[in-house]
């Protein structure tokens, strides 16, 4: 049976920020997860429901994005990653371990250098070093350009498998699924997230992340070329790449495999807490 969750609006001078929470078991750090450009929380909560129940897990959308508010001028990530921080305390979370896909793991990539005592481990899944990157095809990074997929649901069951990849060629109920899920705060918001990413990369600080990373690729990525992910597990001093059979949604379409590889990489503090407890009072 589902897990329920606890969804809670922050306001933060003037920003409204949409959040849901999985209750977890406090022995394990808590899961922040950084969703895809133009995605809402719910489109991750196949995922979520694959993960171990013990572990709690933080969504949100980010400003103009599902349920928050659409600010009235842009902003770039480590404004986002600012945020982020500012949020994580109005929830009264000290350090998590993060997670970010597509364009969210960029912004997870500044969260990890700009907090580093907020972000205790890293995991990077079908994401990039922005413009220092190998970019996808032509065709499909101007279907991208443009946030027709999230406000018109017959349009990105049409373009799903170009764009994604993977079982979305195989599997046209897996675009229908996606597309009921989706819930657009409209035009403005998605671009001010295009306008977040212009510009900007991290290939000059990567080598600065000293969090244990987990790199996470698919082979059939018409967004993100494996290439991408094989310069991030390079960069990133210690960091590990894990290559998954699917295209660029593998987090969603291959869940209930992909949450076992992070499971074991995140598994580390739940195995010291076993062998070191806490010594009793004398």
């Amino acid at each position: 049976m589902p897990q329920p969750y606890l969804f809670r609006t922050v306001d933060l001078d003037g920003q409204s920020i949409r959040t849901a929470v999985r209750p977890g078991k406090p022995h394990l750090t808590p899961l922040l997860i950084f969703n895809g450009i133009g995605a809402n929380l719910e489109l991750v909560f196949p995922f979520i429901q694959a993960l171990d129940p013990d572990l709690e897990v933080i969504a949100f959308d980010v400003p103009g994005v599902g349920g928050s508010s659409t600010p009235r001028r842009p902003y770039r990530f480590p404004g986002l990653a600012r945020l982020t921080a500012r949020m994580l305390d109005y929830l009264d979370y000290g350090q998590v371990n993060a997670i970010g896909v597509s364009w969210g793991g960029a912004l997870a990539q500044q969260f990890a250098h700009d907090y580093p005592e907020r972000c205790k481990k890293l995991v990077l899944a079908a994401t990039a070093a922005g413009t220092v990157m190998v970019p996808g095809k032509p065709k499909v990074l101007m279907l991208m350009a443009s946030p027709r997929r999230y406000i018109q649901p017959s349009h990105v069951i049409r373009i799903a498998p170009q764009i994604y990849g993977g079982a979305f060629r195989r599997d046209p109920d897996l675009a229908t699924a996606h597309a009921a899920k989706v819930r657009s705060s409209g035009k403005l918001g998605y671009y001010w997230q295009l306008f977040a990413g212009f510009g900007w990369t991290s290939i000059h600080w990567l080598h600065k992340i000293q969090q244990p990373t987990l790199v996470l690729a698919g082979d059939d990525d018409p967004l993100i070329p494996l290439i991408n992910m094989r310069l991030l597990a390079w960069r990133i001093p210690n960091a590990q790449l894990h290559i998954i059979d699917d295209g660029h949604l593998f987090l969603i379409t291959r869940a209930e495999a992909v949450a076992p590889i992070i499971m074991k990489f995140l598994e580390q503090e739940r195995q010291r807490a076993v062998m070191h407890p806490r010594p009793a009072p004398s």
